[in-house]
């Protein structure tokens, strides 16, 4: 039975030879051990060329190398279904790699006195003799507190803050005299026409292009309107003032 000292490691040995992986207890990076070649595969067998592109020196790793092949295997648990074909002699040979890896790999990890986890050095606490769990690093702790407190300013102020002014409908105008959209000048885009407002001939108030009676008075936008006067009862031209006839103010 394997027993490791992590909470957490991998089997990575083969017919070929032996490695494995330790996992630190709170961050979960790994520490490979060394490739270790198996002198039974090499009397039974020969080499290969299996081993080539194996570590032979062991290697920081970050994370759980992704999920390709990976297994969970803790300590105490006795050895994977993929080494019961194996034999005694490779069994042996496989029990005291993995001590050796242990041995190995252990020099790159520090047990913390506080909850007894073993931990890689960026987890580990140097000054307190603790993981950074128990007892994290000060100036990284001040640091992480300046910044959650920093992105909450920010959102509070995002909160209130006025971004953008402006309508929120937005209108196409038809040309009246083609019916396609004129766009937003002053003449229709496609045909030229005019999109200025009409007057309406007697209340003198501005209509939509195209309508045929004022929306102020009711009347129509296409016969001209007369004056009569009220003085002489002459009739004078849309939009005059004063009476052509006698002066009277219409």
């Amino acid at each position: 039975m394997l027993q490791s000292f992590t909470r957490n490691y991998e089997d990575n040995s083969t017919e070929a030879g032996f490695q494995f992986t330790f996992y630190c207890d709170l961050c979960e990076d790994g520490y490979k051990s060394s490739f270790i070649e198996s002198e039974t595969y090499k009397k039974g067998r020969g080499l290969r060329g299996l081993a080539q592109g194996a570590g032979v020196l062991g290697s920081l790793l970050g994370g759980r190398l992704g999920n390709l092949g990976y297994s969970l295997e803790r300590g105490g648990n006795v050895l994977s279904d993929r080494f019961e074909g194996m034999s005694p002699e490779w069994q042996k040979e496989h029990e005291k790699a993995f001590e050796r890896a242990k041995n190995e790999a252990q020099q790159h990890f520090n047990r913390c006195h506080g909850c007894r986890k073993w931990v890689c050095d960026s987890c580990y606490n140097e000054d307190e003799g603790l993981c950074t769990e128990c007892a994290p690093r000060q100036e990284i702790a001040v640091a992480k507190a300046r910044a959650d407190a920093m992105r909450r300013n920010i959102e509070e102020t995002a909160e209130t803050a006025t971004v953008w002014k402006g309508k929120l409908e937005s209108k196409t105008t038809v040309c009246p005299t083609c019916g396609k959209p004129a766009g937003t000048g002053k003449f229709c885009n496609n045909c030229g026409a005019s999109l200025a407002l009409a007057v309406c001939p007697k209340c003198k108030k501005e209509n939509a292009q195209g309508v045929r009676f004022c929306n102020h008075c009711g009347a129509s936008m296409a016969a001209p309107v007369t004056a009569k006067c009220p003085g002489c009862g002459g009739e004078n031209p849309p939009g005059t003032r004063f009476c052509g006839g006698c002066g009277t103010k219409l």
